[in-house]
């Protein structure tokens, strides 16, 4: 176990479990120790793990990066993948590698400039990237100017944070006034745009003169095209597939129409090791819609095409060559279901490093801005969840 390369990802998705398993069975079988740390002790991810931990809950950046710091340390962590906090951590890089440790995540400008859609979207543009339409809002006044703009160009307009992760927020806005037949059926991200703005103008009369910082825009068509990215540490781009989604159906696209600007954005902006770049459609035209500086969820699916990213990853974290990653085909479209995934034994008792806090019991924590760009969701409830189908 002393030959065996350590790595960690702190607080995942739970999808990652399939990412861990990657790690476990890569194409050199080289022996690796997966550690896995969350506050919730049935997360899938720490049932995929080799080494799994509860971590702290509530701590400010600055503290969890001590926690982080201290973690790799006692653990001899090689690489540490982080999504939690990947700003904070990013800023730090420097002293995980004074362990030993690399750190793979793009530069810390980056992840600033990318939690931030209004801050990216005009760096995008600047670069000659192509970005939909938008609008920053902070008023009633500013949402309903945005409003006539987008219904005057035939389009639907929606709303989402200008920070925020996992289509947190978003909405679709209607004029179409309340009735029950909203009551009828599946739960709709659709809101009266009525209600938004007298709540706006509710808590503009409570003296909040900037109760919200949106993106508003038009509500853009299908298919969404999701592109997985490897970069090199110095941001050169060495691989990038598309994920198609539309309905239910996936399938996977080399379409220069979403390639080529996926690399000109990531070797602009420097997105190395594992990042996520989301298109969809304005009138029939790629616009990119968001950049995670992250992997995503649903990257292991592209196992399905003979490609074993994650793991290349951590080979050029090393320093070394992952090899060939030539796309030589590209995998049946398939749908995803749900499906059952092993919890801990409750007898497999998880605790955190003494002095910090147990999770679930929140400490004083200063707020810091999410380190990822929201997805827009799927109107199908846990459209990313679940096993490949074909």
């Amino acid at each position: 176990m002393n030959d065996s390369l350590r790595i960690w990802l702190n607080r995942t998705y739970a999808e990652n479990a399939f990412f861990i398993g990657l790690l476990r069975n890569n194409p050199d079988a080289r022996p690796v120790t997966v550690h896995a740390t969350h506050i919730d002790p049935d997360s899938p991810v720490l049932r995929a793990a080799d080494v799994p931990g509860l971590e702290p809950d509530g701590l400010s950046p600055a503290a969890y990066v001590e926690f982080a710091l201290d973690y790799c340390a006692r653990h001899d962590i090689r690489l540490f993948l982080p999504r939690l906090h990947q700003h904070a951590v990013a800023l730090q890089r420097d002293d995980f590698a004074e362990l030993g440790t690399t750190v793979l995540t793009p530069p810390a400008q980056a992840i600033e400039l990318f939690a931030d859609k209004a801050a990216a979207y005009l760096a995008l543009a600047e670069a000659g990237l192509p970005v939909p339409p938008w609008w920053r809002v902070r008023d009633a006044a500013g949402l309903l100017a945005a409003v006539e703009q987008i219904e005057a160009a035939g389009d639907t307009p929606c709303l989402k944070p200008v920070t925020g992760a996992g289509g947190e927020g978003f909405r679709v806005l209607t004029r179409k006034p309340f009735s029950l037949s909203r009551l009828a059926g599946s739960p709709s991200w659709h809101v009266t745009l009525d209600h938004v703005l007298q709540a706006l103008e509710a808590a503009e009369r409570d003296g909040r003169s900037r109760p919200v910082d949106w993106l508003v825009m038009p509500h853009l068509a299908g298919p969404e095209v999701s592109v997985d990215c490897l970069s090199g540490p110095d941001g050169s781009l060495r691989a990038a597939v598309g994920r198609t989604k539309e309905g239910r159906r996936r399938g996977f696209t080399l379409d220069g129409a979403y390639l080529e600007p996926a690399q000109l954005l990531a070797e602009t902006f420097g997105l190395a090791f594992l990042t996520n770049i989301q298109f969809r459609h304005h009138h029939g035209v790629p616009v990119l819609l968001d950049i995670n500086t992250r992997p995503s969820g649903g990257l292991h699916q592209l196992s399905r095409c003979g490609l074993n990213l994650p793991w290349a990853a951590m080979r050029l974290a090393l320093d070394e060559q992952p090899g060939d990653l030539t796309v030589t085909r590209l995998g049946d479209d398939y749908t995803l279901i749900s499906t059952p995934y092993p919890a801990l034994a409750p007898s497999h008792v998880l605790t955190p490093p003494a002095g910090l806090p147990i999770p679930g019991q929140r400490a004083e924590a200063e707020s810091e801005p999410s380190t990822g760009t929201a997805d827009e969701p799927s109107l199908e409830p846990n459209a990313e969840a679940g096993s490949a189908v074909g």
